[in-house]
């Protein structure tokens, strides 16, 4: 169960959110998503100004969230090529279908069923080209090393980091909510703050490295009691 949440991501920043098991890291995406199952009893959850409790998760993707799993779904019948068109809308063109299957080593999942028998660092990859396709404005995404081998952490780290950051200074930076554990995908991704989810609430803020560092050392539960102790 969350507490009490308050966290606000700017446009453009990427945001680290940090915790032990159980403790509503995942809870929180859905909830930010209106997967359902996740009741909000109190308070608000705003995307640029607009209120998205009352509205579905479709209407929700349409407004430019998007998310990648920590256990992607496999979905029986589609093919992921379809997946891509339906994440890009008809906008997407088959050679930036072929651009996004060439950056994340997809060609030969592309007439595949989605996710269906793919390994940990297919789907996660997968995912990721969902997420390319569909260039949210905002972007939630589990644990990207989950499950994952050091080579693809590496092809999957540099396509967070395109997708949010882009590859020049004349694109579009969009924001972007990153659960870890391990802190491996700040080897690929430049993170603006991070925050430690404990017991439902976000019990301190900062420099995702020092928070990293410092869980690494004592634990959360310590860490959680000296940043409460330095405020």
């Amino acid at each position: 169960m969350l507490k009490g949440i308050d966290l606000s991501i700017a446009e453009g920043e990427t945001h680290v959110l940090l915790g032990p098991n159980g403790s509503g890291k995942t809870t929180l995406l859905n909830a930010i998503l209106g997967m359902p199952g996740y009741d909000v009893t109190e308070g608000r959850i705003e995307s640029f100004g607009v209120d998205l409790l009352p509205l579905s998760i479709d209407e929700r993707a349409r407004m430019g969230i998007g998310i990648a799993f920590q256990r992607p779904p496999a979905v029986r019948g589609v093919r992921l090529r379809q997946m891509l068109i339906a994440a890009g809308g008809a906008a997407l063109s088959e050679a930036r279908i072929s651009e996004i299957a060439e950056e994340l080593d997809l060609k030969a999942m592309l007439d595949r069923d989605v996710n269906l028998g793919f390994s940990g660092g297919e789907a996660k990859r997968s995912e990721m080209g969902q997420l390319i396709a569909q260039q949210p404005r905002l972007s939630l995404i589990d644990e990207p090393e989950s499950g994952v081998d050091l080579d693809n952490i590496a092809v999957v780290g540099g396509s967070i980091r395109r997708l949010l950051r882009g590859d020049s200074a004349s694109e579009t930076r969009r924001a972007g909510l990153i659960i870890t554990h391990t802190g491996n995908i700040l080897r690929y991704v430049n993170a603006d703050a991070g925050h430690v989810l404990y017991e439902g609430r976000i019990a301190c803020s900062g420099n995702p490295l020092d928070l990293i560092a410092d869980i690494s050392r004592q634990g959360y539960e310590r860490c959680v009691e000296c940043a409460a102790c330095r405020q």
